[in-house]
């Protein structure tokens, strides 16, 4: 296996940082693995992921959204402005780009998201800002919109939400543009009747005991989906038990090993 790391050009010319893992053999297909909320490439399963995927032959992309707020490293937010300007609609094109620039013909193409990321990945789809063969969905919600009228008034005349992270004791901001965004075109933020449009097979893994996304997103996503499969992890919080840092030789938690081992399956 080899890896190496990459940057590309994203939505409004900011940097997607990512890295390429690939097998030693001729690989079966490509798989875009994208983090979640507060999330970046490096953390807890996405290392470990990658492994596995590389072992199946598969060529494993593992990358920072470009508004993120993460580049390059692991570490704290080091673009907190950036993270601030994030919306769904920069997150799918970066997701459009990606698969244009890392797609290899004749290769299979299944887009993987957490949380947040998965959202992405099925907006992505759902809209056709992206040709996949394939979307895998973990722990994802199954709104583009969480917020409470109250959240959205604060956020609409302030300009900004706080949103901490216990990673880094920074102190983050959500900005104004997430939500006019979608208020200024609820249709193509209308996550299910966008699932409903996709063609491609969906794989939909939860964790029954999930306190941050209830299990029923993933009831309602593979029920939207045209051709799904849902998979309910037991005993499995929003990260399948798993804690972050996760290195990529460790041993899984039960979870993740049994979410792993649908993915596998379904890749086959």
């Amino acid at each position: 296996m080899s890896d190496a790391n990459w940057k590309i050009q994203g939505s409004s010319g900011e940097y997607i940082h990512g890295n390429t893992s690939t097998p030693s053999s001729d690989p079966k297909g490509i798989i875009l693995v994208a983090h979640g909320f507060k999330g970046y490439k490096d953390y807890g399963m996405f290392p470990w992921l990658t492994q596995k995927f590389v072992e199946q032959g598969f060529i494993a992309h593992r990358f920072n959204f470009s508004h993120s707020g993460m580049t390059a490293t692991d570490g704290p937010f080091e673009r907190p402005d950036l993270f601030e300007r994030d919306t769904w609609n920069f997150q799918v094109e970066d997701l459009a780009i990606l698969t244009r620039e890392l797609g290899e013909v004749g290769l299979p193409v299944t887009i993987l998201g957490h949380s947040r990321g998965g959202v992405s990945c099925l907006l992505a789809a759902g809209r056709g800002a992206v040709k996949v063969d394939g979307v895998i969905s973990l722990s994802a919600p199954a709104t583009c919109n969480p917020m409470t009228p109250e959240v959205q008034q604060e956020l609409l005349s302030k300009g900004f939400i706080e949103s901490p992270s216990s990673r880094t004791d920074q102190m983050l901001h959500v900005g104004r543009a997430f939500l006019q965004d979608q208020l200024d075109d609820p249709e193509s933020h209308d996550l299910l009747p966008l699932i409903e449009r996709i063609t491609s097979r969906i794989l939909v893994i939860h964790g029954e005991i999930d306190p941050t996304v209830s299990v029923e997103s993933a009831v309602a996503i593979a029920t939207a989906g045209q051709s799904t499969t849902l998979v309910r992890i037991p005993d499995g919080d929003h990260v399948y038990n798993n804690p972050n840092p996760f290195p990529k030789e460790g041993t899984p938690s039960v979870q993740l090993a049994a979410a792993w081992s649908a993915i596998q399956s379904w890749l086959v």
